[in-house]
């Protein structure tokens, strides 16, 4: 018999909806499906820790209580999701980006594993086949992908589409620049959940259907050949910003250099400052203002370099003729999502999880869906309160309970199979600082999280008893010691680790048995 919980089949269907329908709808079915939970038998058995396990875990607390005085949350449980030992593991923390946990299982549960997000060039009109130009109309949609035009190469790019075009023999394209969005927006804004703090930097840009290169630009600047020579543009990621930036830093002796970006009127980047002739060049990395900008100026390189001469004068349908529905004129997809999922997961990376959750939900009732998510997934309406799918909000609650009942839970789902492999393993992402503590790759599959007040890590945790379910949560003001201190239990509970799988059946010797008077032996610290 699985140690996991398997829910009826009945209840699987409010998030296993077609990606099309519409947020309000699902929200609807969701909260009349909710009110069924709590009459579904979630029979929890109380499962001691061995003695040894919980020795461990009581002396590491008292020294991490040492090291970071505040609030701690933390629920160690078997497999099934039954506690074995805890430290108010109801109490509702901030849980950082732990939150992407939930929007990958959200996501894969409303889309699936292989979903894929489109950007298209749609259009009416036909090629003239003695000039190639394109007659008629014609438009850029984009979706929200979060790989399209990827610094790393693992994604679509514009220049695909524009090989598609000139493959249909175009040459020549007329009108203005055009861009759509399924969604209905084609924007890109800053999330009101968000602190002002953050705005501008790297870790948050802005989000929406209308994304390019993560809504990032990269530039290197070198030195002019020589000293009173005007520094020079090196590189530009993505193709095509060049003409975006103006460089009017100044080269001077020695090998130090500051520079200095703000923004051009109108859009783009000024670099001022100066660099030193001997300098090796800097580089640069900046959030997009005007991602439409960005978005034409990306669009208009892929058409050069598909050989499609490009004239943004407006043009119109030709005379008395009625264009119909834009078709689709060439296509590009982005990589699976369980892809895009671990990507996001390991890099913890804001604007994915945002797009992820606004592929799944739609643009408007993202957080709310993703609460019923998880209140339906644990069957607990209490413990957790969702307002992003990110996790950079600090407004956001969830109790230690809530995370081990979903790790517990959400594998026995059809669409949550194989789920603890979209987390990242030990030794890589932000979990890098275990690289070479554990027995293997793989021992560890985790999400951390962390805030300036926060720091969680939540995650599988293989075992030669049976996998644990660990959330360790800390919101107070010594997130780093916290962090020191949560990895160090991983590196005492993992030293005769084994690789989670990514499913398992049979109930775990130890932690997944039953046994007289183990009710007495689970410990809780309130």
């Amino acid at each position: 018999m699985s140690a996991w919980l398997r829910l009826p089949a009945a209840l699987n269907l409010v998030f296993a909806l077609p990606s099309g329908l519409r947020a309000g709808r699902a929200a609807g079915i969701g909260l009349v499906l909710l009110g069924l939970v709590p009459r579904v038998g979630w029979t929890s058995h109380p499962y001691p820790p061995p003695s040894d396990l919980e020795e461990k875990l009581r002396q590491w607390y008292a020294e991490a209580a040492r090291m970071a005085p505040g609030d701690w949350g933390i629920a160690v449980a078997a497999d099934n999701g039954s506690l074995l030992w805890s430290v108010r593991p109801d109490q509702a923390l901030i849980p950082a980006s732990a939150v992407k946990l939930f929007t990958t299982g959200f996501a894969r549960t409303v889309l699936g594993a292989d979903a894929r997000r489109s950007t298209r060039i749609l259009g009416n009109g036909f090629v003239d086949p003695a000039t190639g130009e394109w007659i008629g109309t014609w438009a850029l949609q984009v979706n929200g992908d979060p790989s399209l035009e990827r610094a790393n190469g693992n994604g679509p790019r514009l220049v695909y589409l524009a090989q598609q075009l000139a493959a249909h023999g175009v040459r020549r394209l007329t009108g203005p620049f055009e861009v759509q969005s399924a969604a209905g927006r084609a924007e890109a804004w800053f999330p009101a959940e968000w602190s002002d703090r953050h705005r501008g930097r790297l870790f948050a840009p802005l989000v929406g259907p209308l994304t390019v290169h993560e809504n990032v630009v990269r530039f290197r600047i070198r030195p002019g050949r020589k000293v009173g020579h005007r520094a020079r543009l090196a590189t530009v990621s993505p193709d095509g910003i060049e003409r975006l930036i103006a460089v009017k830093a100044t080269t001077t002796s020695g090998r130090r250099s500051r520079l200095r970006v703000r923004p051009a009127p109108g859009g783009g980047w000024v670099v001022t400052g100066r660099i030193g002739v001997r300098s090796r060049g800097r580089y640069i990395s900046v959030t997009s203002a005007e991602p439409r900008l960005v978005l034409e100026a990306v669009w208009g390189a892929a058409l050069e370099q598909a050989g499609i001469e490009w004239d943004q004068s407006p043009a119109g349908p030709p005379a008395g003729q009625v264009l119909g529905p834009g078709l689709i004129l060439a296509e590009v997809l982005s990589p699976p999502l369980d892809s895009i999922a671990r990507d996001v997961n390991r890099r913890s990376h804001n604007l994915g999880a945002e797009l992820m959750l606004q592929w799944a939900a739609g643009l408007d009732n993202g957080p709310e869906l993703l609460t019923q998510h998880v209140q339906f997934i644990t069957g607990q309406l209490d413990g957790v309160h969702l307002v992003d799918g990110s996790g950079l909000s600090s407004s956001a609650r969830v109790t230690p309970r809530i995370f081990v009942s979903y790790l517990a839970r959400l594998p026995q789902t059809e669409q949550g199979k194989s789920f603890p492999l979209l987390l990242p393993a030990n030794g890589t992402g932000t979990l890098k600082q275990l690289r070479g503590d554990l027995p293997a790759k793989g021992v560890l599959r985790a999400k951390t999280g962390t805030l300036r007040n926060v720091s969680t890590v939540v995650g599988y945790l293989g075992h030669p008893e049976g996998v644990l379910l660990i959330s360790l949560m800390y919101n107070g003001s010594r997130p780093s010691s916290a962090r020191r201190a949560q990895l160090q239990l991983v590196r005492e509970l993992g030293a005769d680790g084994i690789v989670v799988p990514s499913e398992w059946e049979e109930e775990s010797p130890r932690f997944g048995g039953r046994g007289d008077g183990w009710a007495e032996r689970i410990r809780h610290i309130q």
